[in-house]
């Protein structure tokens, strides 16, 4: 029997940024669904979650590498009771120079990164707009703004992640759906490690705990900020940013080539 309130379906909900998430959201009296890969994992996170705040917690089992895992997902945001927010947190990294990186792990990433977050922004998106309210959270990373060796692929896919939202948020405008883009920096999680890293390899003042993205994304949302940079200082140095993409825009078709190339 569906309760009363409010329901939010996390991905990549079994470790990490995504774990945070459900944490913080079932504290704050949601429901939760909670879909990743390890159904044992999320077995045990639910139990927990339900009794420390007497939620209800429903496990969904999805490899997002898969067709049918994304597929599973989004038969249950299009036909299920409805999802108030979805949270897209799976995600990972494979680092490699573009002549040397594993081709299968990149489409493996961009299967995650990409293909599963469009899907299921796009059917979350449709049956919100139908209902007329609902809230999506798009993860990226702030390495979307940096260009470095070995960063090619998964900087691209989060690149795509920015962009992708930031068109989700322009045909929301004057709707009561809200979509954010949340860009963290280095996060203290298990994915440096997955990526073949570590966060030790970072100093310290420049590693956030994953609560405390979380804190910030879900004030940013009360807000009405769209985009959620945790450790921005000023938000008008992200609309600084948006104004130089916009004057470089406006340039960017005229029927004459720039006078330098003359």
């Amino acid at each position: 029997m569906s309760s009363h309130r409010p329901r939010a379906l996390v991905t990549g909900a079994s470790a990490g940024i995504g774990l945070s998430f459900a944490e913080h959201l079932a504290r704050t009296g949601h429901d939760l669904i909670l879909a990743a890969r390890r159904g044992d994992r999320l077995a045990e996170i639910a139990d927990r979650l339900q009794s420390d705040h007497g939620i209800e917690a429903e496990v969904l089992v999805a490899d997002l590498e898969t067709s049918a895992g994304v597929t599973a997902v989004a038969q249950r945001i299009a036909s299920g009771d409805r999802v108030d927010l979805l949270v897209n947190s799976a995600g990972f990294s494979s680092r490699g120079k573009v002549a040397e990186l594993d081709p299968d792990a990149l489409e493996r990433m961009i299967l995650v990164n990409v293909v599963a977050l469009s899907r299921l922004s796009h059917i979350a998106m449709k049956r919100m707009m139908a209902e007329g309210r609902g809230s999506i959270i798009n993860i990226s990373s702030g390495t979307a703004f940096l260009q470095f060796p070995t960063n090619a692929g998964y900087g691209a896919s989060k690149n795509y992640v920015m962009a992708f939202t930031r068109h989700m948020q322009v045909e929301a405008a004057g709707t009561d759906l809200r979509i954010q883009l949340l860009m963290p920096g280095v996060v203290d999680t298990g994915f440096h490690e997955v990526a073949g890293g570590r966060v030790s390899d970072f100093p310290k003042e420049r590693v956030m705990r994953a609560d405390d993205v979380v804190v910030a994304s879900l004030r940013a949302l009360e807000m009405g900020e769209p985009v959620c940079i945790p450790s921005l200082p000023d938000i008008a140095d992200w609309r600084a940013y948006a104004d130089a993409e916009r004057v470089v825009g406006v340039n960017v078709s005229h029927n004459h080539i720039a006078p330098r190339y003359h």
